[in-house]
């Protein structure tokens, strides 16, 4: 062991270093197994297969700092989507013994692939989504000789959660383009630019690669075939595509068809062109913008003020590690977590049934960022979490109960969600008002019969524009006081409580029975069922009711 305490050893051979080190540290861990095992058995074995004693506080409840997992959540995103191209037609001829100059063999180009969306259960989000932007199937094959046609592009699907509505933007089909060129091509007296009669283009033909410059210019192409569509394009939703996706789906919807492919060399074949040396590019695939968004974020969406006890609720319901801290504003992103009625295992805590009449076996929540008073000006975390707010299907208005007083905490979060809704009729008011310029290049002001046309005249410059923006109008959501909502009165463990509990269940009871007017000062606002459920969330306490009372409203 002398050499290793060289001086320049570890400069010249720094492995020796880290061999000497690592085999030292295998020794000493060697020499350490044996009082490991004697330790061990000298350990009595226990037989007692009872739980251990619970906490006073669950550590899933009230966990350490680091302890917590952060929800990645997107309830509104944009997507490209790209068909799959068509592939090239081949150009190629038959080459046997004894056959000089073979025919044409050429196969055709595959189509591309197309695209499908499908709403499964299990999907909470549109993250996935919006991280990727943009989504293209796979383009087709080219075509090989021997007349073997080219292999299709793989179709792309796109899986969206339960509730989400799909609203295209844009849209670019090629073929849409190519027809109107032709269009205008026949109905010119005089040939246009991008004529394909008797002419070369570098964007539709395709020559043999042994083939001259020359032969470019003086080669002696036919016309040009007309654009073509797949047979599958037929299947597609009209244009502009809007759809509702409410339900799960057990067939996808085709929303793109991928184009064809090109034609091989055999299809231009003649009685003067035996052997053409030239084929037909594939079709380019169509291109669509869609507006993706969530029109039903959970089953129940948990409303309330910053440090109410949302996210501690949200834990002890679910297996949900969203992070829980005495201090406002613990959540800046809603938190889904999902309440497992039956895990296949023995009989289901609940019997419930959803809209399509399946077996419900779970449900989710949303942990909905606090609100603070005037949210519907965008103060706090602004008016995104109040959208959020009118995505879930049933209400729970969480309040403390130690706090302030719990009649005045639920009248001010009813009234952000009326402020809310009103803010959004204004909204939409102002978006369906047509602003309509109209000018005029010479002369006066435009006559009233063109204005009401909407096109341009001959004769006079008139000229109708509208000056709507690009953007879709935001979606048509049911009025929230109408969805079933109850409430739940945290931290009931607290001695001061007590108080607070007894005054919110009286104010209540007076607006089941119609003494007292709604908190959502709407008339044909929700008022059966109204319940206040006390709970302590950090001790586990009291949550059973709210899973009970839930499936109860989401059965109505």
């Amino acid at each position: 062991m002398a050499p290793f305490h060289f001086s320049l050893m570890p400069f010249l051979y720094p492995y020796l270093e880290t061999c000497l080190q690592s085999s030292r540290i295998s020794s000493r861990s060697f020499l350490t197994i044996p009082s490991i095992r004697r330790h061990l058995h000298t350990e009595p074995i226990s037989r007692d297969h009872t739980a251990p004693v619970s906490a006073p506080y669950s550590e899933h409840l009230n966990p350490p700092p680091e302890d917590y997992g952060r929800t990645i959540f997107a309830d509104k995103c944009t997507l490209s989507l790209r068909a799959g191209s068509g592939g090239h037609g081949c150009i190629s001829f038959v080459r046997e013994k004894y056959i000089a100059d073979g025919p044409a063999n050429g196969g055709d180009g595959g189509s591309g692939g197309n695209i499908y969306i499908q709403a499964v259960q299990g999907e909470t989000s549109l993250h996935k989504l919006a991280r990727r932007g943009i989504l293209k199937a796979e383009r087709g094959r080219n075509g090989q000789g021997k007349s073997k046609g080219g292999q299709r592009g793989e179709d792309l699907l796109i899986e969206v959660p339960v509730g989400t509505v799909v609203r295209e933007v844009a849209r670019y089909d090629p073929v849409v383009e190519e027809s109107e060129k032709a269009q205008l091509a026949t109905n010119s007296l005089q040939p246009i630019e991008g004529d394909t009669r008797g002419s070369w283009r570098r964007d539709k033909w395709i020559m043999y690669p042994s083939s001259l410059p020359s032969e470019y210019a003086t080669a002696e192409f036919p016309p040009l075939p007309r654009p073509r569509r797949s047979n599958l394009a037929l299947t597609q939703p009209a244009s502009p595509i809007s759809l509702d996706l409410s339900v799960p789906m057990e067939k996808p919807i085709l929303l793109a068809a991928g184009a064809v492919g090109g034609l091989g060399n055999p299809h231009f074949a003649t009685k003067s062109i035996t052997r053409p040396k030239f084929a037909t590019r594939g079709e380019a695939g169509m291109r669509l913008e869609f507006e993706l968004e969530l029109k039903l974020l959970a089953d129940v969406g948990f409303v309330g003020l910053p440090n109410a006890g949302k996210s501690t609720l949200l834990r002890a319901l679910s297996k949900s590690r969203a992070r829980v801290g005495d201090w406002a504003f613990t959540t800046l992103q809603p938190n889904i977590g999902t309440v497992v009625l039956d895990n296949n295992y023995g009989r289901p805590r609940l019997q419930s049934v959803d809209i399509t009449g399946e077996r419900r076996t779970r449900f989710s929540i949303a942990d909905i960022p606090g609100l603070l008073p005037n949210a519907h000006l965008d103060r706090g975390l602004g008016l995104g979490f109040l959208r959020h707010i009118e995505r879930a299907r049933v209400l729970a208005f969480v309040v403390d109960l130690s706090g302030e007083d719990p009649v005045l905490t639920l009248q001010e979060l009813w009234k952000e969600l009326n402020e809310f809704e009103k803010l959004k009729d204004r909204e939409m008011n102002n978006d369906t008002e047509h602003r309509i310029v109209n000018w005029r290049a010479f002369g006066s002001a435009l006559p009233p019969a063109s204005a009401n046309d909407g096109a341009i005249q001959t004769g006079h410059e008139d000229i109708m524009i509208n000056a709507g923006s690009r953007a879709l109008a935001p979606l048509q959501m049911p009025p929230t006081s109408t969805k079933p909502w109850f409430v739940v009165g945290t931290k009931a463990d607290l001695p001061s409580s007590q108080e607070n509990f007894a005054k919110i269940k009286t104010y209540l009871d007076s607006v089941s029975k119609g003494e007292i007017e709604l908190p959502s000062k709407k008339k044909n606002g929700w008022k059966s069922q109204l319940r206040v459920i006390p709970i302590s969330a950090i001790r586990g306490e009291g949550v059973d009711q709210i899973t009970e009372w839930t499936v109860a409203l989401l059965n109505r």
